[in-house]
């Protein structure tokens, strides 16, 4: 059983607890997910399951689109209404002045991780930290933010759609927005509409996992519509070939010369996805050029 499900995460489950449930109903010890959720939070999860769990980390790279509610004029010490409130201010601010500040997060830019969160600190979760009364210094990440599209603006609510890099933390955002504006603000509601190509309208939740494995399903789907094939979540790499006779090397994960590769031009820019000449998907390669070959970097046969 190897794949990847979309899963859609819904509010109240950790991203631990939807893999949990999944190695139950699936019978499947060897699951990982490909970026974490928090509890409070909604929307895509994939799911990657057996020989697919190799490609998480290059799932995890891809951009991220969430619809977010922001909060003006309340502070928490998450970041968000699930926390203990710190400050509560009414917004004195002109939506127009609001747009300003918003737009003016988009790009390229640093931001300091939330306490309240799973990042690591000498082998402790900052969360576990933060429970404890204890806040570390954390370094400032490079993160980019592509785009906020403001799509109703009610104060002391704004929803916004952000479309943002790996590692870009939207409690933060609003909380830095809030700043900003001066009165405060945290995150009210997250739903994570995109990641990694996964969209949350065809995501599936787990009582939907659950009656297809059961093959109870009320609409008749059956288990081989819950998998997508891992190259196809692969699809922003380039596409190379390998010509016949070079099976053995590919099975090998020997260097495959550039002469006997066909595809995509810019296949040779970086990583591709190597097909053997029958179409079937082996892997993950990255050209050489020193040696004019393609090396493997992640093997899926």
């Amino acid at each position: 059983m190897d794949g990847i499900i979309n899963v859609y995460k819904e509010a109240g489950y950790t991203s631990f607890d939807v893999v949990a449930k999944l190695r139950g109903i699936l019978k499947q010890k060897k699951i990982g997910h490909t970026g974490t959720l928090d509890p409070d939070a909604e929307g895509v999860l994939p799911v990657c399951v057996g020989k697919a769990t190799k490609a998480c980390a290059y799932l995890m790279e891809q951009e991220k689109v969430y619809q977010a509610v922001l909060r003006l004029g309340v502070t928490t010490d998450t970041q968000d209404m699930s926390g203990r409130v710190l400050r509560e201010e009414e917004p004195a601010i002109s939506d127009e002045a609001l747009c300003d500040i918003i737009q003016g997060f988009v790009g390229r830019q640093t931001q300091v991780p939330p306490m309240y969160s799973a990042l690591k600190v000498n082998g402790r979760k900052l969360c576990d930290l933060a429970r404890a009364g204890i806040e570390v210094e954390r370094k400032a990440r490079e993160i980019t933010i592509r785009s906020i599209r403001v799509l109703s603006m009610a104060l002391p609510l704004v929803t916004m759609e952000v479309r943002c890099s790996k590692g870009t933390y939207i409690r933060t955002l609003c909380h830095d927005i809030g700043a900003r504006a001066g009165c405060g603000g945290c995150m009210d509601r997250l739903v994570r509409r995109q990641t990694a190509g996964f969209k949350a309208e065809d995501a599936w939740r787990l009582e939907e996992i659950a009656a297809v494995m059961n093959g109870t399903d009320a609409l008749g789907r059956t288990r081989e519509q819950l998998f997508l094939p891992v190259d196809e979540a692969l699809l922003h790499y380039p596409k190379a070939v390998a010509q016949r006779g070079m099976e053995k090397p590919l099975q090998n994960g020997a260097p495959l010369p550039i002469e006997r590769i066909d595809g995509d031009a810019d296949a040779a820019a970086g990583l591709c996805r190597m097909y053997d000449a029958d179409g079937r998907f082996v892997g993950l390669f990255r050209y050489d050029a020193k040696r004019k070959a393609y090396r493997p970097e992640k093997m899926f046969l």
